[in-house]
């Protein structure tokens, strides 16, 4: 199978947004399965900016190539949702922990990348503190080495920010690290006013 969308060419496409049939995010799924969801008539609805075209066999028939088009969010039949799913608390992930506080850490401010962050607890486990989204930052090696087994104010190193629970709209981006212009604009009318996501945004 060939694959195209517009005029670009992907060797390395990006993954497809799974809505319910009611619009909700449900999971990314890749091209093959959203093919497979589309030939079985499993697709209630679409949209997006984007639009892949699979390429098949030639049919023996007509003499013309087969095709299938794809568009970049798909709404699936039998994927409703009930309320109390769509409100529970995403899995704490280290990698969506640190997307969802930008790579910055919570002591000194710095960026960092992956591999020099440190998932640290604000109230140390050994105080009784849980491995929970309000109880987790991101935090450098050095900040966290300094920290040890302390509080904050124990330790005399504030929060710069509050930790929290980002919400299953944040989750869907937190998750995936290459996400289409149009599903991204999808999903952030559904992430709250507070988000750093949307300080992220608008950000020079």
């Amino acid at each position: 199978m060939q694959m195209r969308s517009g005029p670009m060419q992907y060797t390395d496409p990006p993954a497809i947004l799974a809505l319910d049939a009611g619009g909700y995010p449900r999971r990314w799924i890749g091209l093959e399965e959203a093919a497979t969801c589309y030939v079985r008539g499993a697709v209630a609805w679409d949209l997006g900016d984007h639009a892949f075209v699979l390429r098949g066999g030639i049919s023996r028939a007509s003499g013309r190539r087969s095709e299938l088009t794809l568009r970049s969010i798909v709404a699936l039949r039998g994927e409703t949702v009930v309320r109390a799913s769509r409100d529970r608390v995403p899995v704490v992930v280290r990698e969506m922990l640190f997307a969802r506080d930008r790579h910055v850490c919570a002591y000194c401010g710095g960026r960092f990348r992956l591999v020099d962050l440190t998932a640290e607890h604000v109230l140390p486990q050994s105080k009784g503190g849980r491995d929970i989204w309000t109880n987790l930052v991101s935090a450098c090696k050095p900040c966290n080495l300094r920290k040890g087994d302390r509080t904050p104010e124990q330790a005399r190193m504030p929060l710069l920010y509050v930790p929290y629970v980002p919400s299953q709209h944040e989750a869907f981006i937190l998750r995936n690290r290459r996400i289409l212009a149009d599903q991204m604009e999808f999903l952030m009318a559904g992430v709250p006013a507070g988000s750093r996501l949307r300080a992220a945004a608008v950000s020079p």
